[in-house]
């Protein structure tokens, strides 16, 4: 197994010590802020129990997934024989220009550097750098060690050599890899949800649903289905031909539907108060913390069943 480091240590980075260290990798944590290293990896201390409760640990328990996690007094010592540094620092241009040129200076020549960035296209903090055929974006959605999408985005100049030896990686440590062809702004996983996002805002401020009914149309609908199918999946099999049979059947609707899906509404406008009035009704913002704790309890619990499904039923 690998030697993993983990630069910024986070949300996203404790959480990529989870799933990394879970596959049996070596990490090192290492955060530029004094005793976030140490909160991490009391995180995990306090998670991998409950990851053990769903079997999501791959049988290991969660002493001997811990023992893998390390806090590294400094980056040189975190980098030191890594084959795989992930960066998690703060979503700031200009942050991660200077954290990559540190990586790309002090890192082992053979090592992948990439962003957990969401938003940033890697070519704009690494074209400057005298590696930056190395350097890419792994983008996950967090937390990582129970939600196993991830995307993985070169920059123009990426070396296809390393964005496959990065797919293997992830795909050895449990994540399904999205691997784009190019880059582009918003990924793929920010694009579709934003779209969806969109239309919701739309419907709410327009006086169509209740923020609860487009709520209820994606968790009571939609997302059954999303949960194991993705959407060219789900259109094949609704209709008998095939995909296209349903494009045929049904284009038409999506086409007179698309006019009327063109104009913004200002997320922050006056949809924002409704909103926020209806969701404060459902949750006060004091409960906020133990909702989260509820989500992402559920979220252990649907990973168990899509793993105990793919085993019984097949992918």
């Amino acid at each position: 197994m690998a030697v993993i480091a983990l630069i910024g240590t986070g949300l996203v980075g404790r959480a990529w010590a989870i799933s990394f260290a879970r596959a049996g990798h070596q990490v090192r944590l290492f955060d530029e802020t004094a005793g976030l290293a140490e909160k991490a990896v009391a995180f995990a201390a306090e998670m991998l129990p409950l990851l053990a409760a769903e079997d999501l640990l791959d049988g290991q328990s969660p002493g001997d997934v811990a023992a893998r996690l390390r806090i590294a007094a400094s980056l040189e010592e975190a980098l030191d024989g890594a084959a795989h540094v992930q960066e998690s620092t703060p979503e700031d241009l200009e942050i991660k220009k200077r954290v990559f040129g540190r990586l790309d200076r002090l890192a082992p020549p053979e090592t992948v550097l990439a962003s957990s960035t969401s938003a940033i296209l890697p070519s704009l903090f690494t074209e400057a750098l005298a590696g930056r055929a190395r350097c890419l974006v792994v983008h996950p959605i967090n937390p990582p060690y129970l939600i196993p999408a991830v995307e993985v985005v070169p920059a123009p100049w990426t070396d296809a050599a390393v964005v496959e030896r990065t797919r293997v990686l992830m795909a050895a440590a449990g994540q399904a890899p999205i691997v784009m062809k190019r880059e582009l702004d918003g990924f793929v996983m920010n694009r579709m949800q934003g779209a969806l996002l969109e239309e919701a805002f739309r419907l709410v401020a327009d006086g169509y649903a209740s923020v609860e009914d487009v709520d209820i149309g994606i968790r009571e609908g939609l997302a059954l289905r999303w949960s194991f199918m993705g959407p060219f999946e789900t259109i094949d099999l609704n209709a008998p031909g095939g995909i296209r049979d349903y494009v045929v059947r049904y284009q038409q609707i999506y086409s007179r539907l698309f006019a009327s899906m063109q104009r913004r509404v200002d997320w922050a406008g006056d949809v924002l108060a409704a909103a926020e009035r209806e969701r404060r009704a459902r949750l006060a913002a004091g409960q906020l913390p133990q909702r989260q704790r509820w989500r992402d309890r559920r979220l252990m619990a649907l990973a168990a069943h899509k793993r105990r499904a793919d085993r019984d039923i097949g992918k």
